[in-house]
């Protein structure tokens, strides 16, 4: 029992950090119909610029790691929300009239493009981080076997939480909200009744950025290990955890990315750890054959 309650812990704090970047995609795609394929590499970036952001910040004497989180929070999420617009602007906008094919096309330059820019700038090694949040508490012990919640989980987890109140409030109760529902049903009539799409689509890849932002955060502090190819993998698994969900559902984005890592987590706990990812994309297939639309994924209406 103590063992299972661990891996509990280890899934759900992973999986809060895949739920985040799966929110991107299924943003993304509920509103313009398009798999951001480069949103992988955006997380990427997010982790690169939260680690020079702490060496940064230690260079200058802030040792307050709270003031030190929160102003990393602030710089990665800045920074990345900027890549998020600057990727749409300049590789999704001029294309958005074009045939379906060619979005997708350049989403998988994009990420190409994005993770050998990072490599030839920062270089192929690994690069680590420190501690940052030590310490935890011991919830219990069993046969010698104590479980663990370290105080870094805790945040992680009470982090995604609040940003996923606050940014179901922001589509409920926000102007930005209702321009993205009203683009999520028909573009070109929410372009008709005064709906700035391309401002409207322009904001959701920077909300969707600056949440990969987050994730990147929380996974350089949470594993201390990063590297250029980072975003791949994840991108691909929060990809996943977004179909396994429902792509276009935000709730159903959050439920897959906790499935996923409870999935990798129990795998790797009782079995191996080289075959966790053919049990989380074997459990995607099998949801797919039996229910298409995903977890809370609603059938699409052909638009006339």
């Amino acid at each position: 029992m103590a063992y299972f309650l661990q891996q509990l812990i280890n899934g759900v704090t992973l999986g809060a950090i895949y739920g985040l970047v799966a929110i991107g995609y299924t943003m993304v795609y509920g509103i313009i119909g398009m798999i951001n394929f480069a949103h992988g590499e955006i997380y990427m970036i997010g982790a690169f610029i939260s680690l020079i952001a702490f060496l940064a910040l230690s260079a200058l004497g802030i040792s307050s790691v709270p003031l030190a989180l929160f102003l990393v929070l602030i710089l990665a999420m800045g920074f990345t929300a900027l890549w998020g617009w600057a990727v749409e602007r300049l590789a999704y906008r001029p294309l958005r009239g074009s045939f379906r094919l060619a979005p997708l096309i350049t989403a998988i330059g994009m990420s190409i493009l994005l993770g050998n820019l990072v490599q030839i700038l920062q270089g192929a090694r690994v690069k680590t981080l420190p501690p940052t949040v030590p310490g935890g508490l011991i919830l219990m012990e069993a046969d010698g076997f104590a479980v663990r919640l370290s105080f870094l989980q805790i945040v992680i987890v009470a982090l995604t939480i609040a940003l996923m109140i606050g940014f179901t409030w922001l589509i409920k109760n926000t102007s930005l909200g209702r321009a993205q529902r009203a683009c999520e049903q028909d573009m070109t009539m929410a372009a008709l009744i005064g709906v700035n799409v391309d401002r409207t689509i322009s904001a959701t890849f920077v909300i969707g950025a600056a949440l990969a932002a987050v994730a990147g955060l929380m996974v350089t502090l949470y594993y201390g290990v990063i590297d250029f190819y980072i975003g791949f993998l994840a991108g691909i698994k929060a990809f996943t955890a977004a179909v396994l969900g429902g792509i276009g559902s935000l709730p159903g984005a959050m439920l897959g990315g906790l499935l996923i890592g409870l999935i990798e987590a129990f795998w790797s706990g009782y079995f191996t750890t080289e075959y966790k990812d053919v049990a989380a994309f074997s459990i995607l297939v099998l949801v797919l054959i039996f229910r298409p639309t995903g977890l809370l994924g609603r059938p699409e209406i052909e638009k006339v």
